[in-house]
């Protein structure tokens, strides 16, 4: 997933029946289903133990719930309350919506900064001399799953890229097509 595709996750999003997270309005405004790895799911398990703490905790205290895009809030009245429309990773704090007029404290994801902070913070502690962003694991996960034979148009999908010519960046360099040299004139 790309970094803010990650936070923007709701609980609905996540499928451990079919093994699968929803990434929804993605680059383009597109949704697309992508798996939901085995090492993953204890681990997704975990944050949707926190995540539902703190929505019990807000439930409890009787706050506005979380932001809805668009009409939702008017379509769903009560959905920004619900568990299924919570925020996979909630914000620590509640805050105003800078877009919106109303003045209510509603729960927002964590900011993306949080995430490359934390990431940041355990490649150090990993001892990974090299740098690494949100972006260098989706890089690495096309990488991997190319270099183990998925197929090219397999990888776009889950990519969310609507060109193949996008996915083929992450191809290793030694399994590209060859680029045509021009012709050398002779004079």
């Amino acid at each position: 997933m790309r970094l803010l595709e990650g936070v923007h996750l709701r609980i609905k999003d996540v499928d451990f029946v079919r093994q699968v997270i929803v990434v929804r309005d993605g680059k383009g405004g597109k949704d697309r289903v992508v798996n939901a790895a085995a090492r993953a799911r204890c681990p997704l398990r975990l944050q949707l133990q926190e995540a539902r703490r703190v929505w019990f905790s807000d439930h409890e205290r009787q706050q506005a719930g979380v932001y809805l895009p668009n009409a939702l809030a008017a379509k769903y009245k009560r959905a920004a309350e619900s568990w299924a429309w919570f925020w996979l990773f909630p914000a620590a704090t509640l805050s105003q919506d800078p877009r919106s007029s109303i003045t209510a404290m509603h729960r927002h994801h964590i900011h993306e900064k949080r995430l490359q902070r934390d990431l940041h913070a355990a490649v150090r502690a990993s001892g990974i001399a090299k740098p690494a962003t949100v972006h260098t694991l989706r890089h690495s996960f096309a990488t991997h799953l190319l270099q183990a034979g998925t197929d090219i148009r397999t990888v776009q999908q889950l990519l969310g890229h609507a060109d193949v010519s996008t996915t083929m960046i992450y191809t290793p360099c030694c399994a590209r097509p060859p680029l045509a040299r021009p012709a050398r004139s002779s004079a």
